[in-house]
């Protein structure tokens, strides 16, 4: 009776001691759990922070002021546009705008004046028909 109270002494001491050691585990797994929620918790409220951030960069204003300042850059006017006209094109562009000429779309509400139909397309041009 000796050998099966001390055998089941020693079963008692060792499930014990797998219960406290199993009870350290869990807490250990729990603690970095709730260390990991914590710092996806940081880490969203900095990804925020970060789209905020660039929504703010990336406004208008802030890109207009930008290329003003840093790349010296301006509105185009016409004080600073320069038009390049190219005569090999333009002539054949004048060419074919004679033969196509259409009137304006405000030419086709108005009557044409009295003896000048054939410069404004005749009677269908001026009921809003195209030729």
């Amino acid at each position: 009776m000796t050998r099966v109270n001390l055998l089941l002494g020693l079963a008692l001491v060792a499930s014990s001691l797998w219960l406290v050691r199993t009870a350290y585990e869990s807490r250990r797994l729990f603690d970095r759990i709730d260390k990991a929620h914590n710092e996806q918790r940081e880490l969203d409220a900095e990804g925020k922070r970060l789209e905020a951030e660039r929504q703010a960069q990336a406004t208008s204003l802030r890109v207009d002021r930008v290329a003003r300042e840093r790349l010296a850059m301006r509105t185009a006017n016409a004080a600073v546009t320069q038009y390049v006209i190219d005569p090999a094109a333009s002539s054949s562009v004048a060419a074919s705008s004679v033969a196509n000429e259409r009137p304006q779309a405000d030419d086709i509400r108005r009557p044409p004046p009295k003896g000048d139909e054939s410069t404004w397309g005749g009677p269908a041009l001026t009921q809003g028909i195209p030729r």
